[in-house]
């Protein structure tokens, strides 16, 4: 007989979903099991399908909610009519601040999306994957056509260069580390932007 679902609280299901998104990237999603995850949140298999119908599901949710509010600030960003630096900068740092709020989704979206992506329930993170270039190399196009940036860089490999030097803090970021978001992006982006090197 298959389980029924009852409703979660949200604040319960939201505690779940926190668990299960540590034990997923920690372990990745297919070494990780519905056990697993009831025996991290201290309840029986059984009972956590009286929230979620399957792992699936609780993945789903929670890169869901990761790109939903990842867009949200991004969006703003995008829309608030800066110059390409200024852009970048606020991607940046939004950026961190999703880190800051989503550190084990943006570690399961690294490792899985590739594989998630090609399941039809999983279809819009290659969507979101094509939005986030455009975004990120448009406006580094931009900016080199308003003479903002070098146009003699390979923009592509810049940006893939900036994107995975901003999302790979993922893997060290701890929330109780001495650096607040905005500390670390503004540390980024003065190495990115300025270099690290004094002027000769």
């Amino acid at each position: 007989m298959e389980p029924t679902t009852a409703p979660a609280s949200p604040d319960r299901r939201r505690e779940l979903l926190d668990t299960a998104a540590e034990v997923f990237a920690a372990q990745g999603y297919n070494a990780t099991t519905v056990r697993q995850i009831a025996d991290a949140a201290g309840m029986l298999a059984g009972s956590l399908y009286y929230h979620f119908d399957s792992k699936e599901s609780m993945v789903d949710e929670i890169l869901a909610a990761f790109l939903d509010e990842l867009w949200a600030g991004y969006d703003a960003v995008l829309e608030a009519g800066l110059g390409p630096r200024e852009t970048i900068e606020a991607l940046v740092t939004e950026s961190f601040r999703e880190i800051d709020r989503h550190r084990a989704a943006v570690a399961i979206y690294q490792k899985e999306a590739r594989y998630l992506a090609t399941q039809p329930r999983f279809g819009y993170l290659t969507e979101s994957r094509r939005k986030f270039e455009r975004a990120w190399l448009g406006t580094l196009e931009r900016g080199v056509a308003e003479g903002v940036f070098r146009a003699d860089l390979d923009l592509r490999l810049a940006y893939r260069f900036l994107r995975d030097t901003v999302w790979v803090a993922a893997s060290w970021y701890r929330p109780e580390g001495r650096h607040s978001p905005e500390e670390i992006a503004r540390q980024y982006l003065a190495m990115v932007l300025d270099g690290i090197a004094l002027p000769s």
